[in-house]
């Protein structure tokens, strides 16, 4: 590796790149190092030049981008790592596709979105045109299912296939809030192990905000017929989408009409849908290719302090800018349509990681006017420098082929691309760069890692401990006090109150300062801003409706909530419904993923026999059970009843018995569990399988009490707990995510 990238390069990152973008042999050995990847992107996104230029210098162009891209001043997304220079070639992360209301058209774009995974991206769809379930299909005399029947086709399509080898398929499901299904699209996700292949959002007009402060009725209206069906209060159906987001992170919304206002080409299509984040809205086959500036990397010292570096922020957003556009150019497109329309509008999405540690080092609070006025000056020399890279672009290659007729040619502006700046979320090329993601505050100043000895170490931001020696609140049990006041330093008295101010992490933060702050980058992204808006697991529904409101009148194009522990929660709900004692028929109950249970052997002329038994209790009766068990009992037995398509069935059973026998020879549940996720790696086509393993044993070997929530472990590397943040499920320690 080369000397000075090997400093830039954390032992983190490196096994990030070694997991998911290093080439690779038959054998799975890594066969390439960072440089040598770095090197091949360069050089293969250069050759775009040669298009517009015979005579360009090649090698002089390919050396500009290795430079930004090794020193880890700029990443471009995922799938051009992965791909550029190698046989796949498919370069971009984000996709819209449509669906139309025919059973030929919608497995038509399942087919699409099959082909789009396998090589790497992500897909946004608009199941609004869909007929809404109950409807007379004429052709056949049947009756329609609606959009969400057919929301679990394209999610079944999606967990079987994994894409490019690397990584997981992820969806963006959007209805328009006027359709007649929306109140089952808005709760489809109740049960978390539904669709889990998808984000949603509610497609929100203006016209239903507008209903909703003013607590009028709004028409739900047939996408088939166009004609009213049904008319609901708009702020009962806010308050059941802030209900469901509150339980559950979901639905988001997306202000459809918002984003239109801000569509460069209105003459070719009108925007639908979103890629899986949000930060992408895209018109029907339409693809776009991202990339990030690590504002951390354009900080300059002077006298100990530090400052942004504009000079060579400058440097690095026309190079950025340049490479993105070549992006386009060297792309190999899964769908003819995608390359036309993709080709014609010549989208980019240039965006920022770091922005958080940035503030850090310049000793400005996330959540303060200095904060927001940053993100807007910062965001601001971005977007005005994009836009005249892209001006001169378009003087050398000329401006983008559906130029004419857009809002750019209204305004006289010629540029190259009909949009340039959005905020993508960062996660894995943000752990390369070994800096925050995205727009994001920190989530937290420690994480947990497990070294190869299986210690489990402390990883705590390196510029903390440094700035705390040098101001002199340092301490050896320092880092142990901030574990413990989850990775927080609010409160700890012997850090000052300035650096506490300073050093805050996402739920430190107050869901208004969230919102504002993703104002400020909405106001100089042409596209929209991929963030998370944490909320403490104390939070109420109404803070969330609050926050939704809040978001559009600050301008946002979307937004998502997270409350704290929504998703581990969810799943100790019994999903029942109350009726009069006196009515006769019955409700087929829900079962909670966790429930206590009986096993009974019984002896047959053929062997023994097992029956389990299980019983539904109380939310708070389970919680006592649980306690009990854990204090009293002692766990023996291991039982797995798998999928009955998973393979490798008598592997997995076998699995069980060792580890039964492990816990019947004094063996504890957690070090059985340790050795589950030790060799998690090593399963093969059943990961999935061993996952609920390592999962189920999680969940009771934790201390669980009443009011706390169960953290999910890494299906990957089994690290506890999973972040949400920029809009998806991440680990920090090996990179696996799930938007």
């Amino acid at each position: 590796m080369n000397k000075i990238l090997e400093t830039l390069v954390s032992g983190n990152a490196l096994r990030v790149l070694e997991k998911r973008y290093l080439k690779k042999d038959p054998a799975g050995q890594v066969i390439e190092s960072p440089d040598q990847l770095f090197q091949r992107v360069a050089e293969n996104i250069a050759k775009a030049d040669q298009i517009y230029d015979a005579n360009a210098d090649l090698t002089a162009m390919a050396a500009d981008f290795y430079q930004v891209i090794s020193e880890l001043k700029f990443l471009p997304n995922s799938p051009t790592l992965m791909n550029a220079g190698r046989d796949l070639q498919q370069l971009s992360a984000c996709f819209v596709l449509p669906i139309e209301d025919s059973i030929s058209g919608i497995f038509e774009t399942v087919a699409q979105t099959a082909m789009i995974h396998k090589t790497g991206g992500g897909t946004g769809f608009s199941f609004s045109r869909i007929r809404p379930k109950g409807d007379r299909v004429r052709s056949t005399g049947g009756i329609a299912s609606g959009p969400v029947s057919f929301m679990k086709v394209f999610n079944h399509t999606t967990e079987a296939i994994k894409q490019g080898g690397t990584r997981r398929g992820a969806n963006m499901g959007i209805l328009s809030v006027d359709h007649p299904d929306i109140l089952e699209f808005i709760r489809c996700k109740e049960d978390t192990a539904e669709l889990t292949n998808f984000n949603l959002s509610v497609a929100i007009t203006d016209a239903f905000m507008i209903a909703c402060k003013e607590n009028q009725d709004y028409d739900l209206i047939n996408p088939k017929t166009g004609k009213v069906v049904q008319s609901l209060s708009a702020r009962a159906v806010m308050n059941e989408i802030a209900k469901q987001a509150h339980q559950t992170g979901e639905p988001g919304l997306f202000f459809i009409d918002r984003a239109n206002e801000g569509n460069a080409t209105p003459h070719i299509n009108m925007i639908e849908a979103t890629n899986p984040c949000g930060e992408q809205p895209l018109l029907p086959y339409e693809s776009c290719n991202l990339g990030s500036i690590n504002l951390e990397k354009h900080l300059a010292s002077k006298d100990g302090l530090y400052q942004i570096d504009w000079q060579s922020l400058e440097k690095s957003i026309r190079t950025a800018a340049h490479f993105l556009d070549n992006v386009i150019d060297m792309n190999d497109y899964p769908i003819k349509k995608i390359a036309e329309i993709t080709k014609g509008n010549r989208k980019i999405g240039l965006g920022i990681m770091g922005f958080a540690r940035m503030l850090f080092k310049l000793e400005i609070p996330y959540n303060s006017e200095k904060g927001i006025e940053t993100a807007k000056e910062v965001m601001g020399f971005i977007h005005q420098t994009a836009y005249d890279a892209s001006a001169r672009l378009a003087d050398q290659r000329g401006v983008y082929p559906n130029w004419i007729g857009s809002q750019h040619e209204v305004r006289n502006q010629r540029v190259r691309n009909a949009s340039l700046t959005t905020i993508a979320p960062t996660g894995t090329i943000s752990m390369i760069a070994d800096t925050s993601g995205g727009c994001e505050p920190e989530y937290s100043l420690i994480w947990h890692k497990n070294v190869m000895d299986g210690e489990h170490l402390p990883y705590v931001l390196d510029y903390f401990i440094e700035l705390a020696k040098r101001e002199g609140f340092w301490s050896s049990d320092l880092l142990e006090q901030i574990t413990n006041n989850k990775g927080s330093v609010q409160g700890i008295d012997q850090v000052p109150e300035h650096w506490q101010k300073v050093f805050v992490t996402a739920h430190d933060i107050d869901y208004t300062w969230h919102v504002r702050m993703q104002a400020a980058f909405q106001e100089y992204s042409d596209s929209a801003v991929s963030k998370t808006i944490n909320l403490p697991s104390t939070a109420s529904v109404q803070e969330v409706k609050e926050a939704y409101l809040l978001a559009y009148d600050l301008g946002c194009k979307g937004i998502t909530v997270y409350r704290d522990g929504a998703r581990a929660d969810q799943v100790l709900n019994a999903g029942t419904t109350q009726k009069h004692e006196t009515e006769k028929n019955y409700d087929i109950q829900t079962l909670p993923d966790l429930i206590p249970e009986l096993r009974i052997k019984v002896k047959t002329k053929r062997g023994n026999s097992y029956v389990h038994v299980g019983f539904l209790t109380k939310k708070e009766g389970l919680f006592q059970i649980l306690k009990t068990l854990r204090e009293q009992g002692q766990i023996r037995e291991l039982f797995l009843s798998p999928s009955p398509h998973v393979k490798n069935r008598e592997l997995l059973d076998m699995v069980c018995r060792l580890g039964s026998k492990l816990l019947r020879s004094g063996a504890p549940i957690e070090e059985v569990l340790e050795q589950l996720i030790k060799s998690n790696d090593q399963f093969g086509d059943m990961t999935s399988d061993a996952y609920a393993l390592v999962k189920g044993l999680t969940t009771v070997s934790s201390q669980i009490t009443e009011g706390t929530s169960m953290k999910l472990p890494c299906p990957e590397c089994g690290s506890t707990p999973l972040r949400m943040q920029e809009g998806c499920f991440a680990c920090t320690r090996c990179a696996w995510s799930r938007c």
